[in-house]
């Protein structure tokens, strides 16, 4: 058995009614090692993640088979097979792998498919890499609380055109949502199949830990298409980085701040290059 506890990891959003305050209250507890004051906020609630963090508030005891019970009740719940394969991997008993296997194929786009994305992959970088586009959205949608950005998003979508599609496909993504954000960002490549955003965003919204060659295959060949365009060079770069290569990954970075300095992607790829050259100093 692995020294300490699993972790424990909630999917709250931008929720702040009571529940989600006792849960996010209860997990720091469990964080800091006070199972009984975790215990007693997640026994308040009647929840799958009230049911998961009271299964693991008293850990080791009784623990593991209280989320072997959850999962044969709840198949299909991405927090409970997420949790059950933390706790088979400190327990070292049964097959983790299985668990988060389970949170993809049942709950693909949520937050806790992400992170059991990260568990199946450890040598990659953590989450998926982002589209991000070379223009941000409204004032007016900015300064909105971040719990309403997303709805203002949707709404200016259904009614706009590129440029909306693709910024609420890229506030899908910020919350978790990977799938619906590469059905919104396929959606616009098929819609403007002459526009390099709108390609490269179909193309990143298509990565997939397991099955990288489908993004590759879209991106790679704007490269030739659109040789001297920063954001087919900056996200060429965001992906090789996200398989490992990383210097196929500096390579296109250095490309995409040089074909348009002081553009925003010029900016973000040498944010990219300063975090990798620090990472290895």
């Amino acid at each position: 058995m692995r020294e300490g506890r699993p972790p424990l990891s909630f999917a709250l959003g931008f929720r702040d009614d009571a529940e989600a305050r006792d849960l996010a209250r209860g997990a720091a507890l469990y964080e800091r090692g006070d199972g009984m004051a975790a215990a007693a906020l997640f026994a308040k609630h009647d929840t799958l993640e009230a049911k998961v963090g009271a299964a693991l508030a008293g850990w080791p005891h009784g623990s593991l088979a209280r989320l072997e019970q959850l999962a044969k009740l709840y198949p299909d719940a991405a927090v409970v097979q997420l949790h059950l394969g933390l706790a088979r991997l400190w327990a070292n008993q049964g097959d983790p792998i299985e668990a988060w296997r389970a949170v993809l194929d049942q709950e693909p786009d949520t937050p806790y498919a992400i992170v059991a994305g990260n568990l199946l992959h450890p040598d990659l970088p953590r989450g998926l890499p982002a589209f991000i586009p070379s223009f941000a959205a409204s004032p007016a949608i900015m300064h909105l609380p971040p719990r309403r950005q997303l709805d203002a998003l949707r709404a200016a979508a259904e009614k706009g055109g590129l440029r909306e599609q693709l910024l609420y496909g890229v506030g899908l993504q910020r919350v978790g949502r990977p799938v619906s954000a590469a059905r919104v960002f396929d959606r616009a490549a098929r819609r403007y199949p002459d526009d390099v955003e709108a390609q490269v965003a179909g193309a990143v919204g298509r990565f997939d830990k397991d099955s990288p060659e489908r993004a590759f295959g879209r991106l790679g060949p704007l490269t030739r298409t659109y040789p001297n365009e920063p954001t087919v060079r900056f996200h060429l770069g965001v992906l090789l980085l996200w398989t490992g290569r990383v210097e196929g990954a500096k390579r296109q970075f250095r490309l995409a701040s040089q074909l348009q300095p002081g553009s925003p992607l010029a900016l973000e790829a040498a944010r990219y290059l300063e975090t990798i050259r620090t990472a290895r100093s």
